[in-house]
């Protein structure tokens, strides 16, 4: 029998967690201890976001590839305003974001670098907020 690995609880960090099934394409866990119910994505940057996660990873890639915003908006097809609000979100979590570009998407030192200085450039966009 194969052994499920349990999320931490996204709200207080309790190892007692049980699957609740799934909602629109996102597993639901729910908290023994605290009794409350979350996403994997609880507590991260991608928090309440209805895109799937591999979408937006993939669209942050195509930013940090092309170096344009215009070009992750033609590639992927979300909305240039949409990409901005995520690359603020990365902004704002940067350490965990920096944690997921590492071991999920397996960017090296460079790339994260990159990515990081890409995002501080574009942060300031006025047009994007």
């Amino acid at each position: 029998m194969q052994q499920t690995t349990h999320p931490r609880c996204g709200h207080g960090g309790s190892p007692r967690t049980v699957s609740t099934g799934s909602s629109r394409g996102h597993q639901q866990w729910a908290c023994r201890a605290g009794g409350r119910s979350f996403r994997t994505t609880t507590g991260t940057p991608l928090a309440r976001l209805k895109t799937p996660v591999d979408e937006i990873a993939r669209a942050l890639l195509v930013v940090l590839r092309r170096g344009s915003l215009r070009a992750a908006e033609e590639i992927t097809g979300h909305k240039y305003e949409t990409i901005g609000r995520w690359l603020r979100r990365a902004g704002q979590h940067a350490e965990a974001l920096t944690e997921v570009l590492v071991h999920d998407l397996q960017l090296t030192e460079v790339g994260v670098d990159e990515f990081w200085s890409f995002v501080r450039k574009k942060g300031t966009l006025r047009r994007l907020t």
